[in-house]
């Protein structure tokens, strides 16, 4: 499938980069290992046989080192808000595509603010948050949207079983909370609003076999910048399983733990977006193992959708304005259920 192109993977040492190199060579593609350890780089090398580029932020002559040659990079190195303006800036110096898997607000805000012109211009695609969070609400938003042209309101409820954090994800929401001086952030009438009041809680009621859960309310996602960046929304929500949000707060629920041959954890997820337009709504949701894990897939289809000129734009984009997003899904059956219900 990806006749032997090479993409880079900065980051690729990390757990969610691991999974992002092994999906990449099962597509056909070179992945080219980078990130600024050069030790964790030559270990993960000897294990996979693929190429290692060392390569650290502060030095943009050893990322342009990095993607020569390249088709393509994948930035899976946070937290973001080091890492993504880097990264861009040499994407674009190679004339190559950037994706990345910021959960980051703030990360993904900079991406469409400082990059957006430029982007365009080059005609290069810049992809932020093509992740789990993010990346796949996105997409299934713009399924249900269908043939809609706005709504009233979006609401991403995610269920999880369980969340054991990565150290990637710990040190990432360090950077974010501290960013916004630890206030909450929601995104209403159009706008991000910056809050101190404690989380509301709610009971969502998911298709079965979940069924009804309380969750923390107002647990804002990615999504808050990916469905506003090309949908007519003004009102995006996004809420948390309550377990899996005491989990992540836990400093002492410990790192995900391999399951299977895959590397996967015992983790299962349901994703179950509404969107309202009056009082018609629509549904769309997906279920499937280890949230870390589904990344792979999401950004493995997104570079071989890139790289086959099946876009509709270029420039910085989220996933449902770049891609045919029913179609998308349809594509990750082998990894995730999708039902949209109109």
């Amino acid at each position: 499938m990806g006749s032997g192109q090479a993409v880079a993977v900065f980051g690729a040492y990390g757990h969610t980069g691991r999974f992002v190199v092994a999906e990449l060579a099962e597509r056909g593609y070179a992945p080219v290992l980078s990130g600024r350890d050069a030790g964790r780089l030559d270990a993960l090398a000897s294990a996979t046989g693929h190429e290692a580029r060392a390569a650290s932020v502060d030095d943009p002559a050893s990322l342009d080192r990095a993607l020569a040659g390249t088709a393509a990079v994948v930035n899976c190195a946070g937290p973001f808000a080091a890492t993504t303006g880097p990264v861009v800036e040499a994407a674009l110096r190679a004339g190559v595509p950037y994706v990345d898997v910021a959960a980051e607000i703030e990360a993904n805000a900079d991406t469409f603010a400082h990059f957006a012109d430029r982007a365009r211009a080059a005609g290069i695609v810049v992809l932020p948050a093509m992740a789990f969070f993010g990346g796949l609400g996105d997409l299934l938003a713009t399924a249900a949207m269908d043939d809609w042209t706005a709504a009233d309101e979006a609401h991403v409820a995610y269920g999880l079983s369980s969340w054991h954090p990565t150290a990637g994800t710990r040190a990432s929401g360090t950077v974010s909370h501290d960013r916004r001086d630890g206030h909450r952030v929601r995104f209403m009438e159009g706008r991000l609003e910056y809050h101190t009041d404690a989380s509301p809680t709610l009971e969502w009621t998911f298709p079965e076999p979940l069924g009804t859960r309380t969750m923390v309310g107002e647990f804002t996602m990615a999504d808050v910048i990916t469905l506003p960046s090309h949908l007519d929304i003004p009102e995006v929500r996004t809420s948390m399983a309550a377990g899996a949000a005491r989990d992540l707060a836990d400093a002492d629920t410990p790192a995900p733990e391999a399951v299977d041959e895959r590397g996967r954890s015992a983790q299962t997820f349901m994703v179950d977006v509404v969107v309202r337009s009056g009082a018609e709504t629509r549904r769309a949701v997906a279920s499937g193992q280890d949230i870390y894990a589904v990344t792979a897939p999401l950004v493995g289809e997104a570079v071989t959708r890139i790289l086959t000129g099946r876009t509709r734009t270029v420039g910085v984009a989220s996933a449902g304005a770049l891609f045919d997003a029913p179609g998308f899904l349809r594509a990750l059956a082998p990894h995730l259920t999708v039902d949209l219900r109109r």
